[in-house]
């Protein structure tokens, strides 16, 4: 029998559900200019939707991660508002690998014995295998000089004596799963991932998380680079590793949605992604983007645009962009040419924010290179907007790390926005947008916390105090970052749906394509 406080969460949840659309349709854009639209976004309209999802999880175990009744509960909100508002709805199936950490332990035995703390001082690879391994660490063609141009563990012969024994495997080069594969297939019974070194920038220095795409059968942890040159430089040193963890293959969908109006041949695509990590509701990771976009395209539904509007729930993000992968794809050599372009939004209301417009011409010189020509074009059309607003931005680099991966993979020029993740903000972010340095753009970030509560679901309440002084914060969302950004995907929405002249002719596709997989990352911004 439904307990009475089930039910009333239903009701709660279904009102929320139902009157989201409701409540939104009398603010509909009214004209087919950019401020018409940006106009009728707003931030009251957008937090409906994160209400929604938070409902959603709330009744779903606390996840909206793929593969789970959250992820397909959220896929019913957003495509029932979308065919209410009368566009053509597709979902669309795939299977992938569902992989979830439900606990760990990490310690050294000898020398000296040392219990390291998960998220701390390690973290769970996404699809580890589960088990205990306890044995030597052996390094496996470490780099540990400058320029530390690492390929450790990307070839079999780089297995030397490790049977039997732990891994000590370096990022760079290969993906992690082939280096995890590797190791497994010499019989290591566990690994540890190191961070590369090869900058001094955090994300190739400290802890960072990852997925190895596949499932492996031995357990599988990174940790930092100063931690892994340790490792290294210890003599006889023993550890042991414990991961209870669930891999295995689930389904799970994309939500696409294209809109009456506009010329079938010239589409301009908006994405994001729907699914949270297993571990929480995933409001601003990524239940901000997911309700920006479908504001703005609730918002649009009237617009006689010239251009057809095509907006995507992507499922699967978490589990390495399997979802826009699977779609990008699936395209026909003719389908995907019809694509004049993707705007990727991941991430627009971290409560510790930076404005970050991806990098299309690659003006900021560091990390990936520029995105097809037309992605600088893009790139100028944010930078327009926030530069009206008086707002500075950052660069944020075309890494891969999200949705936009496939995209730009195959040609399809590409931008969006992005507030951070688990990056810490310097002094120099904090004199651009204010908040606090040495503090993660999202403290939340992959955790439970990532919800309308965050102290009660686990968050560090002296970091969300100083927050709350320096923002307005609702939950685990900067108001101000996500209501200007929600304004900046109405615009770039409302322009390249009128006008795609900027975005220059691309040659024809390669009948046979397959969209790189991202070297080494996991998502957007898994560092």
């Amino acid at each position: 029998m439904v307990s009475r406080s089930i039910r009333l969460l239903s009701v709660t949840a279904v009102a929320v559900l139902l009157g989201g659309f409701t409540v939104a349709q009398p603010a509909q854009a009214s004209g087919n200019s950019t401020k018409d639209l940006a106009k009728a976004v707003t931030l009251a309209g957008v937090m409906r939707h994160l209400v929604a999802f938070q409902a959603i999880a709330k009744l779903n175990g606390n996840t909206r991660a793929s593969g789970t009744p959250g992820f397909t509960r959220s896929a019913d909100y957003v495509a029932t508002l979308m065919r209410a508002a009368g566009y053509k709805v597709t979902r669309q199936p795939f299977s992938f690998n569902f992989c979830e950490d439900d606990a760990s332990s990490f310690a050294q035995t000898a020398p000296t014995p040392t219990t390291y703390v998960d998220q701390v001082d390690y973290d769970v690879m996404d699809c580890s295998g589960p088990g205990t391994a306890t044995g030597a660490v052996v390094p496996v063609d470490l780099q540990l000089t400058t320029p530390n141009t690492s390929s450790s563990g990307c070839e079999a012969a780089d297995f030397v004596g490790v049977a039997g024994k732990i891994a000590l495997v370096q990022r760079g080069t290969c993906n992690f799963g082939v280096k995890a594969a590797n190791a497994e297939a010499a019989g290591a019974i566990g690994v540890i991932m190191m961070n590369q070194g090869n900058t001094d920038t955090p994300d190739r220095q400290e802890l960072f998380l990852g997925t190895l795409g596949d499932p492996v059968g031995i357990p599988v942890i990174a940790v930092s680079y100063p931690q892994g040159v340790a490792f290294a430089g210890t003599a006889g040193l023993t550890v042991t590793i414990t991961t209870d963890t669930v891999a295995e293959v689930r389904q799970t969908e994309n939500v696409i949605a294209e809109s009456r109006y506009g010329n079938a041949d010239n589409v301009v695509m908006t994405g994001a992604h729907l699914d949270s990590v297993p571990a929480g509701p995933g409001i601003n990771d990524n239940g901000t983007g997911s309700a920006g976009i479908l504001e703005t395209a609730l918002q649009a539904r009237n617009l006689k645009t010239k251009n057809k509007l095509r907006f995507a729930w992507w499922g699967a993000e978490e589990a390495n962009l399997v979802g826009s992968t699977f779609y990008v794809n699936s395209l026909s050599e003719a389908d995907h040419a019809k694509i004049k372009l993707y705007l990727n939004f991941d991430m627009i209301g971290s409560p510790n924010y930076t404005f970050g417009v991806y990098d299309g011409d690659d003006s900021a010189a560091t990390g990936a290179g520029p995105g097809p020509a037309g992605s600088a074009q893009i790139e100028q059309v944010f930078l327009k907007f926030f530069a009206a607003r008086k707002q500075a931005t950052a660069a944020s680099d075309f890494t891969g790390r999200s949705d936009y991966g496939p995209f730009i993979g195959t040609g399809i020029p590409a931008g969006g926005l992005f507030t951070g993740a688990e990056v810490e903000k310097t002094a120099d972010d904090v004199t651009k947008w204010g908040g606090i340095a040495g503090v993660a753009y999202d403290p939340c970030y992959h955790q439970a916390c990532d919800s309308f509560t965050p102290e009660r679901d686990g968050a560090d309440k002296a970091v969300y105090a100083q927050l709350r002084k320096k923002y307005k914060l609702v939950g685990n969302v900067n108001t101000f970052a996500l209501d200007t950004n929600a304004d900046a995907v109405a615009t770039a929405v409302a322009t390249f749906a009128q006008d795609i002249s900027s975005i220059p002719p691309r040659p024809a596709a390669a009948a046979a394509r397959s969209a790189p997989a991202a070297v080494d990352v996991h998502g957007h911004a898994h560092f």
